[in-house]
């Protein structure tokens, strides 16, 4: 049996008595005093994530831009250095091997930031995709630290505590940065549809700055909160509504597939899906009644199995149960009236866009 993995924030975890349990191979903070309230301080306030858990890949040499290129669904070659661009590594087959973030540092430089679940699948497979490229791929996941910053009072937090003035710094942009004298990769990005940064430095300084952070009564939250912020902002979550069972255009990505901009790994199924359609869809879902529809519970229409919920909850925000869903494409009608399986009952409900709360993030 492997050991499981500690970030450096450990002791501060115990510490704040969270409950722990294993997630990607660590001992992860799923919650401190309850879901609800760390929902809400990220909403209306700012809370932090420890998310070292994270993987961070190096892809470095002459071709570092042309191979990241060839195995990345979005676009990138149009790109300036310092942007942060999000989308897909893809099998042959179109399904997807992970959903990242891929960072322009500069001409022979690439940094990809991956899903914890994934950090040795997608780094062998970047590797096994090196051939006729001038690049090295190094995993250098063991030698950052994260914390993610998340809600309206990030900006102003960063100013408070570090003196650091990002009101320039645009959405999903990056910088070097120092946090009272701590180096750090600094980016507009998160995964709560809330404004906020992601903050990468070494194990050693990641303690310092989540301390500097909490002193100023910054809220630390779970991985629960994490996941019902990202839920109701309709991002997805591998292994849930984005897998290696579905294509990017299934799972209603496409924006993120730049399929016009040449070829990349997967690129000619994708054509081919959008040419005749997907057979099946993820879509929004809201129950008439509350009952929770959790993840992997059967959907309906009439008795037809037509699909399976991917996410769901009873919405902290919006109060009512709501679900993302993997469907039969003939039944992904906004307004189309199905059924959720749930402890031996048929909850009604109803098919909706995944819109489920407007995104709050930074423009400039």
């Amino acid at each position: 049996m492997s050991q499981v993995l500690l970030t450096p924030l450990h002791d501060r975890h115990l510490a704040l008595h969270a409950k722990m349990e294993e997630f990607a191979g660590f001992d992860m903070p799923i919650v401190y005093t309850n879901i609800p309230d760390e929902h809400v301080a990220v909403r209306e306030r700012v809370g932090m994530f420890d998310v070292s858990h994270m993987g961070e890949i190096l892809i470095k040499g002459n071709d570092a831009r042309a191979f990241a290129d060839a195995i990345f669904t979005n676009e990138i070659l149009d790109k300036p250095f310092g942007k942060v661009v999000y989308g897909y590594l893809l099998y042959e087959n179109g399904t997807i091997v992970d959903d990242l973030l891929v960072y322009l540092v500069n001409e022979t430089e690439v940094f990809l930031v991956v899903n914890a679940s994934n950090v040795a699948k997608d780094y062998e497979w970047i590797v096994n995709q090196t051939e006729g490229f001038d690049v090295t791929v190094q995993n250098l996941s063991s030698e950052y630290a994260e914390i993610a910053l998340q809600g309206p009072l990030a900006e102003k937090t960063m100013l408070e505590v570090f003196n650091l003035d990002l009101s320039n710094l645009e959405f999903f942009t990056f910088r070097n940065v120092e946090l009272h004298g701590h180096p750090a990769l600094l980016s507009r990005t998160g995964y709560t549809g809330e404004d906020g940064f992601e903050i990468y430095t070494s194990n050693e300084d990641i303690v310092a700055i989540w301390d500097a952070l909490a002193a100023a009564g910054v809220v630390p939250c779970g991985l629960g909160a994490r996941d019902t912020l990202r839920f109701e902002a309709a991002l997805p979550l591998y292994g849930h509504e984005i897998s290696d069972q579905v294509t990017p255009i299934t799972a209603g990505f496409k924006m993120f597939t730049k399929v016009d901009k040449g070829p990349f790994i997967g690129r000619e199924v994708l054509l081919k899906e959008i040419e005749e359609g997907s057979a099946k869809k993820v879509v929004g879902i809201e129950l008439k009644e509350k009952a929770i529809p959790r993840a992997g519970y059967p959907v309906y229409a009439g008795n037809q199995e037509i699909g399976v919920v991917t996410t769901g909850y009873l919405s902290i925000t919006l109060g009512v149960p709501i679900a993302m869903a993997l469907v039969d494409q003939a039944y992904s009608k906004k307004g189309t009236e199905i059924t959720v399986g749930i402890r031996k009952k048929l909850i009604p409900g109803f098919v909706r866009d995944r819109k489920f709360l407007k995104k709050n993030y930074k423009s400039n």
